[in-house]
Formats: C-alpha cells, structure tokens, sequence
C-alpha cells in the first residue's frame, strides 16, 4: 500500500473547514483530485498542524515552512514523524506530492523505518507539476 502526502499551500478559505477543502489553489486541487482518484490513504502536510487528515476541521494560518529557520522545520519534522508513525503500518511507500520543505527532514526518517520514499514531482515548476497531475487525472 502506498501513503500519499500533499503540502498544504497559501491559498485558504477564509474561514474554518475540513483540511481538504480549506486548500483552494490549483496546485492543491488537481493534487487533491489526483490522489483521491487513485483510492489510496492521503494526509495533508500543514505547516501549523502538520499532520492533519483530509476531512480534519481547521482554522484557517498564514504560516509556510519557508518561513521557518532550520530548527523549527526539523522540530516541525520530528512532529510530523511522531503523527505519521501509526499510519505506516503495512505501506510499502510514502509518495510525497510537496515541495523539498516538507521532505527535507521527514524522507530520512520514514526511510529508516523501512518504507521507500518517492517524489514524482521532483524537480518540477509549478506549472509543470500542474500539467503532470493534470495528465493524470485525464489517463
């Protein structure tokens, strides 16, 4: 079985909402519209929350993990591994759908526990990782 997680973004709803419809850039949205094709576990990456499921009611943050020095995103990372770890029993791999701030501290550490990491977008612009997901969708 595969993990999907998909980095939160800028573009919010103004008000309280499930995560999954608080996200309404449309890199999140063709992203959200991808995994959830695919009918396998998602979660959402929050730079506030960190892990939070699709359908968790949140507020509204102007918060990125850009913003963040290093320390804080390797505590922000430790946070996350600590509420990702229960969901890794029996996935064979964790596909990322986020940018090299979430990874950076997280891929090692779901890599020591066995579980291979993968990145289809790596590497990939914005408007490039829109048009990827956009062909995936469309398959």
């Amino acid at each position: 079985m595969s993990l999907y997680l998909v980095s939160c973004v800028s573009k919010k709803r103004a008000v309280p909402a499930p995560a999954q419809d608080l996200y309404i850039s449309p890199l999140f949205l063709k992203t959200r519209a991808y995994v959830e094709g695919l009918g396998q576990p998602w979660y959402i990456l929050s730079a506030k929350y960190g892990l939070v499921r699709p359908e968790q009611l949140i507020d509204p943050y102007d918060l990125t993990l850009k913003q963040m020095p290093v320390a804080e995103r390797r505590r922000w990372a430790e946070r996350v591994m600590s509420q990702l770890q229960p969901h890794l029993d029996g996935v064979a791999e964790v596909v990322f759908l986020a940018g090299q701030p979430y990874q950076e501290f997280l891929n090692p550490q779901i890599g020591k526990r066995g579980v291979t990491v993968r990145d289809p977008l790596h590497g990939l612009k914005i408007g490039e990782r829109l048009r990827w997901l956009g062909q995936q969708i469309n398959v």
